[in-house]
């Protein structure tokens, strides 16, 4: 009995480093790490595809192990919605202007749904056969997010015209450089602190959680993304409110309140500029933008848009009033535009069905998915978000929603009862 519990130990060992290389991998695909478009295109095409290879690989290897999928699904309407969304994509490269680059949004969202749909499946695998495992999604996405953004905190001082973008005509430096944008990084990092914070609950010795956490903190503030700021700082406020641990609690406002006012001062007023407040007034300046696509460029393709991922006949949308766009900056203004209103109505459904099953979660994972979904949707008002051009948001909004949608089904078929009976005869008893 001791040689199997070894065994298993070491088996789960290997499979937690095995799934946090391939969501490493498949977040970090989706950075620019090089200008040479041919290495871009190599990374985020070819890389990606591997990547979801090795889900698919990964999920086996649990399988093969001693695992039986035997799921049912609940909260249907969830995924049902977001397959209905892209099935109506798939269906729009036939009205697209562009249908190469409706094809190839399209199909990197799909790809990316697959790698999410294996990668929750190896985990609810694990849940369902391995009682006891310390093996976390907010574990392996909070590290993910923490060796990512420490990459972009030593790269900055190595390599400061890479890692650094300037902005408001070169007076502002925002760490993202040339390989993300600065307020995609900021979501990232919102996401991390959202999934690191559950192990200060988890683990005894916190040190490590505090220095990640603070190296999240600092790569945040460097982004300068304000729109993050406040997302991280819902999370955190999310948190106080939930925990009954005092001493925590304290702490944790302690650390808000001394952080709060330089935040805002650096980053939201920077020192009391008033072009800055007025961006923060009119969402981030680009309120005249979205008038302008609702009153000139919906009326012309008002209930199927312009294809996937395409908000007008050509490449950009311009009008005489504001700058020429390319994307909207709005994830759900973006899904009318694309895909008009019978594609947004689809997309404001999905969205109501996610939250509602995650309401319906247990407090861990509730408090979980919530947390990661606060900056995403966050970023949704604001950048490309969950319904937009491809960008890790949307995988993680696919990993929120299988999250909810697979429940344990306790009858298994013959074949799978025989297979358990050989390959983990101490689980097969429970499962009969």
């Amino acid at each position: 009995m001791y040689l199997v519990q070894a065994h298993h130990q070491s088996f789960l060992k290997q499979t937690e480093t095995y799934l946090f290389i391939l969501l490493f991998l498949m977040v970090g695909c989706f950075f620019t790490w090089s200008e040479n478009v041919a290495i871009t295109r190599a990374i985020k095409v070819v890389g990606r595809n591997f990547v979801m290879l090795g889900s698919i690989a990964m999920y086996y290897r649990i399988v093969r192990y001693g695992a039986a999928d035997s799921f049912k699904y609940k909260n249907t309407f969830s995924i049902l919605f977001y397959l209905i969304y892209l099935f109506l994509g798939f269906l729009s490269f036939a009205w697209s202007t562009n249908p190469g680059f409706s094809a190839l949004q399209w199909f990197m969202t799909f790809q990316s749904l697959v790698f999410a749909y294996y990668f929750i499946k190896c985990i609810k695998l694990l849940d369902l056969y391995f009682e006891g495992h310390s093996i976390r999604l907010y574990h392996l996405l909070g590290n993910v997010v923490f060796y990512l953004q420490l990459i972009f905190v030593v790269g900055m001082w190595i390599d400061p015209d890479t890692f650094f973008r300037m902005t408001h005509g070169g007076e502002e430096a925002r760490l993202g450089g040339i390989i993300m944008n600065p307020n995609e990084l900021g979501m990232l990092a919102g996401v991390g602190v959202a999934c690191l914070i559950f192990d200060l609950y988890r683990f005894k010795s916190k040190f490590w959680t505090i220095l990640k956490l603070l190296v999240i903190f600092y790569a945040l503030f460097l982004t300068g993304s304000r729109s993050s700021l406040i997302g991280a700082l819902l999370i955190i406020f999310f948190h106080i409110n939930q925990t009954k641990r005092q001493g925590l609690k304290m702490a944790i406002m302690g650390g808000v309140l001394m952080v709060i006012p330089f935040a805002v001062h650096q980053i939201i007023l920077k020192g009391g500029d008033k072009e800055r407040l007025e961006e923060i007034l009119t969402l981030t300046g680009r309120l005249p933008f979205w008038q302008a696509l609702i009153n000139e460029g919906l009326p012309r393709e008002p209930l199927l848009g312009f294809g996937f991922m395409r908000i007008d006949y050509k490449e950009y949308f311009q009008s005489t009033h504001t700058y020429p766009g390319k994307m909207t900056h709005n994830t759900f203004m973006q899904v009318l535009m694309n895909l008009g209103f019978i594609g947004l109505t689809v997309a404001l459904f999905q969205v109501f069905f996610t939250i509602h099953s995650i309401l319906k979660e247990n407090t861990e994972n509730k408090l979980m998915l919530l947390g990661i979904l606060i900056p995403i949707m966050i970023n949704s008002f604001t950048e490309f978000g969950i319904f937009g051009e491809s960008n890790y948001g949307i995988l993680f909004y696919q990993l929120v929603v299988f999250a909810v949608i697979f429940e344990n089904n306790p009858r298994i078929t013959s074949i799978q009862r025989h297979f358990l009976r050989l390959r983990r005869p101490e689980v097969f008893s429970s499962k009969r």
